[in-house]
Protein backbone atom coordinates (compact mmCIF):
# COMPACT_ATOMS: atom_id res chain seq x y z
CA UNK A 1 0.00 0.00 0.00
CA UNK A 2 1.23 3.79 -0.80
CA UNK A 3 1.86 5.96 1.80
CA UNK A 4 0.03 8.86 1.98
CA UNK A 5 0.78 12.47 2.13
CA UNK A 6 -1.55 15.27 2.72
CA UNK A 7 -1.12 18.99 1.62
CA UNK A 8 -3.05 21.76 2.90
CA UNK A 9 -3.28 24.79 0.33
CA UNK A 10 -3.74 27.96 2.98
CA UNK A 11 -3.91 31.05 0.86
CA UNK A 12 -6.74 33.48 0.31
CA UNK A 13 -7.92 36.16 2.54
CA UNK A 14 -11.41 35.17 3.11
CA UNK A 15 -13.25 38.79 1.89
CA UNK A 16 -16.65 37.55 2.67
CA UNK A 17 -15.82 37.07 6.40
CA UNK A 18 -14.11 40.70 6.29
CA UNK A 19 -13.67 42.25 9.34
CA UNK A 20 -12.33 39.05 10.80
CA UNK A 21 -10.38 37.85 8.36
CA UNK A 22 -7.69 40.20 6.96
CA UNK A 23 -4.68 39.64 4.36
CA UNK A 24 -2.66 39.49 7.37
CA UNK A 25 -4.78 36.91 9.18
CA UNK A 26 -6.85 34.84 7.02
CA UNK A 27 -10.28 32.76 8.50
CA UNK A 28 -7.71 29.35 8.38
CA UNK A 29 -5.65 31.10 11.76
CA UNK A 30 -9.28 32.11 13.67
CA UNK A 31 -11.86 29.63 15.92
CA UNK A 32 -14.93 29.78 13.80
CA UNK A 33 -16.45 27.01 15.50
CA UNK A 34 -17.20 25.66 19.00
CA UNK A 35 -13.79 23.96 19.62
CA UNK A 36 -10.94 26.28 20.82
CA UNK A 37 -8.48 25.58 17.92
CA UNK A 38 -8.58 27.08 14.62
CA UNK A 39 -9.61 26.18 11.48
CA UNK A 40 -6.07 25.24 10.36
CA UNK A 41 -5.32 23.48 13.51
CA UNK A 42 -9.10 21.26 13.17
CA UNK A 43 -7.71 20.24 9.72
CA UNK A 44 -4.38 19.18 10.78
CA UNK A 45 -5.89 17.31 13.96
CA UNK A 46 -8.52 14.80 11.49
CA UNK A 47 -5.78 14.10 9.21
CA UNK A 48 -3.25 13.01 12.25
CA UNK A 49 -4.86 9.09 12.05
CA UNK A 50 -3.88 8.95 7.86
CA UNK A 51 -0.84 10.30 8.25
CA UNK A 52 1.62 11.97 10.81
CA UNK A 53 2.66 16.14 10.44
CA UNK A 54 6.06 15.02 9.48
CA UNK A 55 4.24 13.77 6.20
CA UNK A 56 1.83 16.80 5.81
CA UNK A 57 2.57 19.44 3.98
CA UNK A 58 1.19 22.98 3.91
CA UNK A 59 1.91 25.94 0.74
CA UNK A 60 1.06 29.22 1.76
CA UNK A 61 2.09 33.05 1.42
CA UNK A 62 4.85 34.68 3.19
CA UNK A 63 2.95 36.80 5.16
CA UNK A 64 0.93 34.19 7.14
CA UNK A 65 4.46 31.17 7.40
CA UNK A 66 5.40 32.54 10.80
CA UNK A 67 1.59 31.91 12.09
CA UNK A 68 1.05 28.64 10.49
CA UNK A 69 4.45 27.85 12.03
CA UNK A 70 3.48 29.07 15.70
CA UNK A 71 -0.37 27.31 14.96
CA UNK A 72 1.03 23.87 14.03
CA UNK A 73 4.45 23.30 16.08
CA UNK A 74 4.53 19.80 15.36
CA UNK A 75 4.99 20.76 12.02
CA UNK A 76 8.18 20.30 9.88
CA UNK A 77 9.84 23.57 9.11
CA UNK A 78 10.56 22.44 5.96
CA UNK A 79 6.95 20.86 5.07
CA UNK A 80 5.91 24.75 5.10
CA UNK A 81 6.09 25.71 1.66
CA UNK A 82 6.23 29.50 0.81
CA UNK A 83 4.48 30.54 -2.79
CA UNK A 84 6.20 33.39 -3.60
CA UNK A 85 2.92 35.10 -4.93
CA UNK A 86 -0.90 33.56 -5.47
CA UNK A 87 -1.14 31.59 -8.19
CA UNK A 88 -4.25 30.19 -7.28
CA UNK A 89 -4.34 26.45 -6.31
CA UNK A 90 -3.31 24.63 -9.05
CA UNK A 91 0.20 25.59 -8.95
CA UNK A 92 0.65 25.28 -4.85
CA UNK A 93 -1.07 21.69 -5.65
CA UNK A 94 1.61 21.16 -8.47
CA UNK A 95 4.16 21.82 -6.51
CA UNK A 96 3.71 20.19 -3.33
CA UNK A 97 3.12 17.07 -5.60
CA UNK A 98 6.24 16.97 -7.13
CA UNK A 99 8.48 17.73 -3.73
CA UNK A 100 6.46 14.65 -2.99
CA UNK A 101 7.05 12.32 -5.76
CA UNK A 102 11.08 13.70 -5.45
CA UNK A 103 10.78 12.23 -2.00
CA UNK A 104 8.97 9.19 -2.32
CA UNK A 105 7.49 8.41 -6.05
CA UNK A 106 5.47 5.75 -5.08
CA UNK A 107 2.98 8.34 -2.59
CA UNK A 108 -0.79 8.73 -2.41
CA UNK A 109 -1.11 12.48 -2.00
CA UNK A 110 -4.54 14.64 -0.64
CA UNK A 111 -5.38 18.11 -0.66
CA UNK A 112 -7.71 19.39 1.38
CA UNK A 113 -8.58 23.08 2.28
CA UNK A 114 -7.44 24.58 5.60
CA UNK A 115 -10.39 26.74 6.10
CA UNK A 116 -13.18 24.31 5.74
CA UNK A 117 -15.24 22.78 9.10
CA UNK A 118 -15.75 18.89 9.02
CA UNK A 119 -17.79 18.15 12.15
CA UNK A 120 -17.50 13.90 11.42
CA UNK A 121 -14.27 13.17 11.47
CA UNK A 122 -14.64 9.48 11.31
CA UNK A 123 -16.85 10.02 8.36
CA UNK A 124 -14.01 11.96 6.51
CA UNK A 125 -11.29 9.67 7.47
CA UNK A 126 -13.41 6.48 6.34
CA UNK A 127 -14.04 8.52 2.73
CA UNK A 128 -10.60 9.38 2.62
CA UNK A 129 -9.18 5.64 3.32
CA UNK A 130 -12.35 5.03 0.32
CA UNK A 131 -10.38 7.35 -1.77
CA UNK A 132 -6.78 6.24 -1.33
CA UNK A 133 -7.11 2.64 -2.30
CA UNK A 134 -9.58 4.07 -5.29
CA UNK A 135 -6.01 6.16 -6.12
CA UNK A 136 -3.83 3.25 -6.58
CA UNK A 137 -5.95 2.02 -9.11
CA UNK A 138 -4.89 5.00 -11.11
CA UNK A 139 -8.18 7.27 -10.77
CA UNK A 140 -8.04 10.84 -9.72
CA UNK A 141 -9.74 11.00 -6.41
CA UNK A 142 -12.77 14.06 -5.52
CA UNK A 143 -14.30 13.61 -2.73
CA UNK A 144 -18.05 14.96 -2.87
CA UNK A 145 -19.90 15.67 -0.27
CA UNK A 146 -23.44 14.88 0.59
CA UNK A 147 -25.89 17.66 -0.58
CA UNK A 148 -28.46 18.14 2.29
CA UNK A 149 -30.27 21.33 0.99
CA UNK A 150 -30.23 22.82 -3.17
CA UNK A 151 -27.32 25.06 -2.57
CA UNK A 152 -26.83 27.65 -4.88
CA UNK A 153 -23.14 28.28 -3.17
CA UNK A 154 -21.17 25.49 -4.07
CA UNK A 155 -20.54 23.39 -7.64
CA UNK A 156 -22.07 19.84 -7.82
CA UNK A 157 -20.69 16.50 -9.22
CA UNK A 158 -22.43 14.22 -11.18
CA UNK A 159 -21.85 10.55 -10.26
CA UNK A 160 -21.87 7.98 -12.58
CA UNK A 161 -20.84 4.15 -12.46
CA UNK A 162 -20.19 2.30 -9.36
CA UNK A 163 -16.48 1.32 -9.26
CA UNK A 164 -16.74 -1.70 -7.16
CA UNK A 165 -14.69 -0.33 -4.88
CA UNK A 166 -16.61 1.00 -1.54
CA UNK A 167 -18.75 3.61 -2.50
CA UNK A 168 -16.68 5.12 -5.01
CA UNK A 169 -18.40 5.97 -8.55
CA UNK A 170 -17.44 7.07 -11.83
CA UNK A 171 -17.66 11.21 -12.69
CA UNK A 172 -19.85 12.14 -15.43
CA UNK A 173 -19.62 15.99 -14.50
CA UNK A 174 -18.96 18.95 -12.66
CA UNK A 175 -21.48 21.60 -12.84
CA UNK A 176 -20.66 25.36 -11.77
CA UNK A 177 -22.69 26.93 -9.02
CA UNK A 178 -26.09 26.59 -9.92
CA UNK A 179 -29.52 29.24 -9.36
CA UNK A 180 -31.96 27.74 -7.23
CA UNK A 181 -33.76 26.09 -9.44
CA UNK A 182 -31.29 23.98 -10.64
CA UNK A 183 -29.57 23.41 -7.69
CA UNK A 184 -32.91 22.02 -6.44
CA UNK A 185 -33.23 19.66 -9.71
CA UNK A 186 -29.64 17.95 -8.49
CA UNK A 187 -31.00 17.62 -5.47
CA UNK A 188 -33.63 15.67 -6.23
CA UNK A 189 -32.51 14.01 -8.39
CA UNK A 190 -29.99 12.40 -6.21
CA UNK A 191 -27.38 12.11 -8.95
CA UNK A 192 -25.54 14.55 -7.91
CA UNK A 193 -22.79 15.79 -4.37
CA UNK A 194 -21.30 18.88 -3.67
CA UNK A 195 -18.08 19.69 -4.87
CA UNK A 196 -15.85 20.33 -1.35
CA UNK A 197 -12.78 20.53 -3.81
CA UNK A 198 -11.00 17.57 -2.00
CA UNK A 199 -8.84 15.54 -4.07
CA UNK A 200 -6.48 12.22 -3.72
CA UNK A 201 -4.25 10.82 -6.54
CA UNK A 202 -0.88 9.25 -6.58
CA UNK A 203 1.61 11.92 -7.32
CA UNK A 204 3.02 10.21 -10.27
CA UNK A 205 -0.80 10.19 -11.99
CA UNK A 206 -1.57 14.13 -11.12
CA UNK A 207 2.82 15.03 -12.78
CA UNK A 208 1.54 12.40 -15.67
CA UNK A 209 -1.69 14.64 -15.72
CA UNK A 210 -0.18 18.20 -15.63
CA UNK A 211 2.64 17.56 -18.30
CA UNK A 212 -0.35 16.42 -20.65
CA UNK A 213 -2.36 19.54 -20.04
CA UNK A 214 -0.39 22.06 -18.44
CA UNK A 215 3.00 21.40 -19.45
CA UNK A 216 4.29 24.43 -18.21
CA UNK A 217 3.08 24.30 -14.39
CA UNK A 218 5.03 20.71 -14.84
CA UNK A 219 7.92 22.22 -16.45
CA UNK A 220 8.87 24.80 -13.45
CA UNK A 221 7.53 23.44 -10.47
CA UNK A 222 10.00 20.45 -11.76
CA UNK A 223 13.47 21.62 -11.13
CA UNK A 224 12.21 23.31 -7.58
CA UNK A 225 10.90 20.09 -6.22
CA UNK A 226 13.88 18.37 -7.75
CA UNK A 227 16.34 20.20 -5.01
CA UNK A 228 14.19 20.28 -2.50
CA UNK A 229 14.94 17.22 -0.36
CA UNK A 230 18.77 17.77 -0.77
CA UNK A 231 18.84 21.45 -0.98
CA UNK A 232 15.97 23.08 0.49
CA UNK A 233 17.36 26.92 0.95
CA UNK A 234 18.57 26.51 -2.91
CA UNK A 235 15.28 25.24 -3.82
CA UNK A 236 13.09 28.03 -2.28
CA UNK A 237 15.64 30.75 -3.96
CA UNK A 238 14.67 28.90 -7.39
CA UNK A 239 11.13 28.83 -6.58
CA UNK A 240 11.56 33.18 -6.30
CA UNK A 241 12.94 32.68 -9.80
CA UNK A 242 10.27 30.14 -11.53
CA UNK A 243 7.36 31.53 -9.45
CA UNK A 244 7.69 35.15 -12.01
CA UNK A 245 6.71 33.03 -15.09
CA UNK A 246 3.32 30.73 -13.39
CA UNK A 247 0.42 30.67 -14.76
CA UNK A 248 -2.65 31.11 -11.94
CA UNK A 249 -4.99 28.86 -12.88
CA UNK A 250 -7.71 26.28 -10.61
CA UNK A 251 -6.69 22.64 -9.94
CA UNK A 252 -10.12 22.10 -11.27
CA UNK A 253 -9.45 23.78 -14.27
CA UNK A 254 -6.02 22.34 -14.46
CA UNK A 255 -6.48 19.10 -14.40
CA UNK A 256 -9.51 17.85 -13.06
CA UNK A 257 -11.68 18.62 -15.70
CA UNK A 258 -9.75 17.72 -18.57
CA UNK A 259 -9.35 14.37 -16.80
CA UNK A 260 -12.98 13.81 -16.04
CA UNK A 261 -13.70 14.20 -19.48
CA UNK A 262 -11.72 11.36 -20.56
CA UNK A 263 -12.39 8.75 -17.82
CA UNK A 264 -10.00 9.36 -15.53
CA UNK A 265 -11.88 10.40 -12.32
CA UNK A 266 -13.57 9.32 -9.34
CA UNK A 267 -15.41 10.32 -6.84
CA UNK A 268 -16.43 9.34 -3.27
CA UNK A 269 -19.13 10.49 -1.45
CA UNK A 270 -19.33 11.33 2.02
CA UNK A 271 -21.81 12.61 5.28
CA UNK A 272 -19.18 14.06 7.42
CA UNK A 273 -20.60 17.53 8.35
CA UNK A 274 -18.81 19.88 5.92
CA UNK A 275 -19.08 23.09 5.70
CA UNK A 276 -17.01 25.88 4.09
CA UNK A 277 -17.62 28.86 6.37
CA UNK A 278 -17.93 30.83 3.31
CA UNK A 279 -19.85 33.99 4.89
CA UNK A 280 -21.36 35.45 7.68
CA UNK A 281 -24.59 33.67 7.70
CA UNK A 282 -23.05 30.64 7.39
CA UNK A 283 -21.00 31.49 10.84
CA UNK A 284 -24.32 32.52 12.12
CA UNK A 285 -26.12 29.59 11.22
CA UNK A 286 -23.40 27.59 12.90
CA UNK A 287 -23.21 30.04 15.76
CA UNK A 288 -27.11 29.83 16.47
CA UNK A 289 -27.26 25.63 16.10
CA UNK A 290 -24.94 25.30 18.28
CA UNK A 291 -24.86 27.91 20.72
CA UNK A 292 -21.27 28.84 19.61
CA UNK A 293 -20.00 32.82 19.61
CA UNK A 294 -16.86 33.06 18.18
CA UNK A 295 -14.64 35.08 20.23
CA UNK A 296 -16.74 36.97 23.77
CA UNK A 297 -19.95 35.41 24.09
CA UNK A 298 -20.26 37.59 27.23
CA UNK A 299 -19.60 40.84 26.03
CA UNK A 300 -22.74 40.18 23.18
CA UNK A 301 -26.51 40.71 23.75
CA UNK A 302 -28.90 39.83 22.01
CA UNK A 303 -32.68 41.13 22.57
CA UNK A 304 -36.03 39.90 20.59
CA UNK A 305 -33.27 39.83 17.67
CA UNK A 306 -34.33 36.42 16.60
CA UNK A 307 -31.71 34.98 13.78
CA UNK A 308 -29.46 37.66 14.52
CA UNK A 309 -25.89 36.84 15.66
CA UNK A 310 -22.75 39.27 17.07
CA UNK A 311 -19.62 38.74 17.96
CA UNK A 312 -16.60 41.21 19.30
CA UNK A 313 -12.88 40.32 18.98
CA UNK A 314 -11.91 44.05 21.07
CA UNK A 315 -13.62 43.39 24.29
CA UNK A 316 -16.56 45.87 23.83
CA UNK A 317 -19.93 44.99 24.31
CA UNK A 318 -22.18 44.66 21.39
CA UNK A 319 -26.02 44.60 21.83
CA UNK A 320 -28.49 44.17 19.42
CA UNK A 321 -32.08 44.83 20.32
CA UNK A 322 -35.03 44.17 18.26
CA UNK A 323 -33.38 43.54 14.70
CA UNK A 324 -33.71 40.21 13.35
CA UNK A 325 -31.77 38.52 11.10
CA UNK A 326 -28.55 40.40 10.84
CA UNK A 327 -25.20 39.92 11.76
CA UNK A 328 -23.02 42.38 13.90
CA UNK A 329 -18.93 41.79 13.69
CA UNK A 330 -16.96 44.43 15.84
CA UNK A 331 -13.48 44.09 15.63
CA UNK A 332 -10.96 46.98 17.18
CA UNK A 333 -10.54 48.64 13.41
CA UNK A 334 -13.76 47.94 12.03
CA UNK A 335 -17.62 47.20 12.82
CA UNK A 336 -19.85 45.28 10.24
CA UNK A 337 -23.45 45.20 10.24
CA UNK A 338 -25.14 42.98 7.56
CA UNK A 339 -28.68 41.26 6.67
CA UNK A 340 -28.02 37.22 7.11
CA UNK A 341 -29.55 36.97 3.33
CA UNK A 342 -26.95 40.11 1.70
CA UNK A 343 -24.07 38.15 3.66
CA UNK A 344 -22.59 37.53 0.32
CA UNK A 345 -21.56 40.87 -0.62
CA UNK A 346 -19.71 41.73 2.12
CA UNK A 347 -17.03 41.29 -0.27
CA UNK A 348 -18.17 44.32 -2.27
CA UNK A 349 -17.27 46.13 0.27
CA UNK A 350 -14.05 45.04 0.64
CA UNK A 351 -13.66 45.80 -2.56
CA UNK A 352 -14.93 49.81 -1.96
CA UNK A 353 -12.77 50.41 1.16
CA UNK A 354 -9.89 49.14 -1.10
CA UNK A 355 -11.11 51.57 -3.84
CA UNK A 356 -11.07 54.26 -1.14
CA UNK A 357 -7.44 53.44 -0.56
CA UNK A 358 -8.06 52.02 2.60
CA UNK A 359 -5.61 49.39 2.29
CA UNK A 360 -5.11 49.53 6.49
CA UNK A 361 -8.75 47.93 6.63
CA UNK A 362 -8.02 45.05 4.24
Amino acid sequence: MSTFYPVIPAGGSGTRLWPLSRQGSPKFLHRLGPDERSLLQLTLARLEPLAPPARTYIVCGAAHREAIAAQLPDLPAENIVVEPAGRNSGPAIALAAAIIEAHDPDAVMGSFAADHLISVGDAFRAAIRNAIAVAETGRLVTVGVTATRAETGYGYIQGGAALGIGDAVDVRSFKEKPDAETAQAYLDSGEYVWNAGMFVWRVADLMDELRRQVPEIARLVQPVADLWPSDTPRARALLEDVWTRMPSISIDHAVVEGAAARGRVAMVPGDMGWSDIGDWDTIAEIGLLEGNRLAQPRDTLLLDSPGSFATTASGRAVTVVGVPDVVVVETPTAILVVRRSEAQRVKEAVDLWKSRGRDDLL
